[in-house]
């Protein structure tokens, strides 16, 4: 009968080890580990990882006294992009499974962040038991105050709470000097809701894979790399342009006047931006993978639909809306919406039946595999 051999894990999900201490996981062994937890304590003793080695050091050294097959070790994510770190978690895990033939796992944490990778860990090898290293503090206002402070030291929270706050306040300055103090506040008020929103609902993760997108063409030669600056460069053009149009024609009937101007200056450049954006994967596909191409053909007919669309019901509206300066009269608004919404619907359904009638060319030159006799 082969004996239970129990592993003590210890999660390390920002690799603070890592980035500070420069030591690469993932770590086997008592003294590896050991000597992991004092270089790091060098580094920065203030770290909670430490006293989450330290711990499974501890419990490592209890299950073995009382004669358990224990094997211990830490694993260690990504500082700075927690989806490549929690993949490198489960291949490090893998290989220590692998290399110590456990058939248990005890998880060790420092916190609630490093317990996100436990269904990882289940997925992989039965947890017998969760130890959450908690550091105990005097809980005062100097303290409270250097916590914060640590905390906007680390280059992760800086980024998330520092970034948007400096940029909305370079915005407003900008705005009030250009002498547009009410114009100002609508955009530094929208900078911090659509971080927001972006924030609540994910979009930011949406651009870490486009950052990862962008490194993967570049590194494998692909005509996407061009693309994708191209259009991250129409991009911005869009937003200073609609910024521009949003000045121009601003209304005190709400935001949803003032979201419309901006779309009127921005929508033309952002649908040439997702235009080329499409354009460019549509060329790698055709060039890397062609069965896949059907799945890519539709999108830059979504893009121009959503685009024209857009643009034919922001005229309208503005044009309806007596607001002073606008270019387009009433009866001229009703004939973009409708040209714009019957181009938008005529460009989606093209887009379907090309992506539809691809597929059916796809699967008619698949080869049948032939039935063997009996």
């Amino acid at each position: 009968m082969v004996k239970e051999r129990t592993l003590v894990l210890c999660v390390d999900r920002d690799d603070d080890l890592g980035f500070k201490a420069r030591i690469d996981g993932p770590i086997v062994g008592r003294e590896a580990c050991l000597h992991a937890a004092t270089s790091l304590a060098l580094i920065d003793p203030e770290d909670s990882d430490i006293n989450a080695i330290f711990e499974t050091i501890k419990l490592y050294d209890e299950l073995t006294r009382r004669g358990e097959e224990v094997a211990i070790a830490v694993i260690c994510g990504n500082h700075m992009n927690l989806l490549e770190g929690d993949r490198r978690v489960a291949s490090s895990l893998d290989t220590i499974l692998s290399a110590t033939n456990s058939t248990a796992c005890i998880l060790v944490t420092d916190g609630a962040e490093d317990e996100y990778v436990l269904p990882i860990i289940q997925s992989r090898v039965p947890v017998s038991s969760v130890r959450r290293v908690v550091v105990n503090q005097m809980p005062n206002l100097e303290g409270t105050y250097y916590i914060l402070r640590r905390l906007l030291d680390d280059p992760k929270v800086s980024k998330i709470v520092l970034v948007p706050l400096g940029l909305a306040m370079l915005l407003y300055a900008v705005g009030y000097l250009l002498g547009y103090p009410e114009g100002a506040t609508i955009v530094v008020v929208g900078i911090i809701g659509t971080y927001l929103l972006f924030k609540g609902i994910g979009i930011d993760e949406v651009f870490g894979y486009l950052i990862n997108s962008l490194r993967t063409s570049l590194h494998g030669g692909r005509f996407t790399f061009v693309s994708y600056i191209t259009a991250i460069l129409l991009g911005i053009v869009g937003v200073v342009l609609g910024l521009i149009s949003l000045l121009e024609y601003y209304s005190s009937f709400g935001i949803f006047f003032q979201v419309l101007a901006f779309i009127y200056g921005a929508i033309l450049w952002f649908t040439a931006a997702g235009l080329v954006a499409s354009v460019g994967k549509i060329i790698d596909v055709f060039l890397n993978e062609r069965e896949a191409i059907q799945r890519v053909v539709a999108l830059p007919f979504f893009v121009l639909a959503i685009g024209t669309i857009a643009y034919g019901a922001s005229i309208y509206i503005l044009s309806i809306s007596d607001i002073a300066g606008f270019p387009i009269a009433t009866d001229v608004g009703v004939k973009y919406i409708i040209f714009a919404t019957i181009g938008g619907l005529f460009c989606a359904f093209f887009g379907v039946y090309l992506q539809s009638f691809l597929g059916k060319w796809v699967d008619d030159r698949e080869p049948v595999p032939l039935k063997r006799e009996a």
